[in-house]
């Protein structure tokens, strides 16, 4: 269980401090949605290259929740229903492979939307 923890903290610790550097250091360019599309396309094209693969089986979660780990498992389920299903698959793989976490945010958006009202 301890081997499991380590490596998913120093991991997701590592892309959590690269999206706090690029936001510190780049003011006001970068901002967090530069942030949120830099990651997500990272994963995606690092997924794409086989090199987010290896992270994944290091890290484990620390790898996979962050949202670089949203963009790897796009590509991941892209090229695997590319594989099954010929071009078509390109275009509903992503999307299948990351259906529950896509489902889960907007549910939860919307519960805390109805619960909390914004000040404004």
């Amino acid at each position: 269980m301890f081997e499991m923890i380590v490596p998913a903290f120093i991991v997701g610790g590592i892309i959590c401090m690269i999206g706090q550097l690029l936001m510190d250091l780049t003011k006001p360019t970068f901002t967090p949605a530069h942030v949120l599309v830099s990651f997500v396309s990272g994963g995606a094209i690092l997924g794409a290259l086989g090199i987010y693969e290896p992270l994944v089986k290091i890290g484990g979660a620390g790898a996979s929740i962050p949202l670089s780990g949203f963009g790897y498992s796009l590509a991941k389920g892209a090229m695997e229903a590319v594989e099954k299903r010929g071009i078509l698959g390109a275009f509903s793989g992503g999307v299948e492979a990351t259906a529950v976490g896509i489902a889960a945010a907007i549910f939860f958006g919307y519960l805390i939307s109805v619960a909390f009202k914004p000040k404004g």
